[in-house]
């Protein structure tokens, strides 16, 4: 299984960004996908989550602004975060990450996933 980010970049406040997960030979039923961020000091916090029934969850900081989606492929999982009205306070490094047989509509906690990727940094500057 692999895991790879994109999109990330550097923006003004107020500003857009589309991040892209590409998930590769994952096969395993009833995951749950997730975006997660961390910024410098601090500990790596769920940003937003989907689900292979389709629900979504999102962190308070971030609902109404950003929307997480998929894209399925043969072999390949393609997951979204559109970011909108970007604050300095979204800067931080993001990460795909993802958990199988998982049955609750949350935001999973960052020990319990089971692959990563290596992130994309995001700078949103005021």
């Amino acid at each position: 299984v692999q895991l790879a980010e994109s999109g990330g970049g550097s923006v003004q406040s107020g500003g857009s960004l589309r991040l892209t997960c590409v998930v590769s030979g994952y096969t395993t039923h009833n995951y749950r996908m997730a975006w997660f961020r961390q910024a410098p000091g601090e500990e790596r916090a769920g940003v937003a989550s989907l689900g292979s029934d389709g629900t979504t969850t999102y962190a308070n900081s971030v609902k109404g602004r950003f929307t997480i989606s998929q894209d399925n492929a043969k072999n390949t999982i393609m997951l979204f975060l559109q970011m909108n009205d970007l604050k300095p306070a979204d800067t931080a490094m993001y990460y795909c990450a993802t958990v199988g047989e998982y049955y609750r509509n949350d935001l999973p906690h960052p020990d319990g996933m089971d692959y990563w990727g290596k992130g994309t940094l995001v700078t949103v500057a005021s």
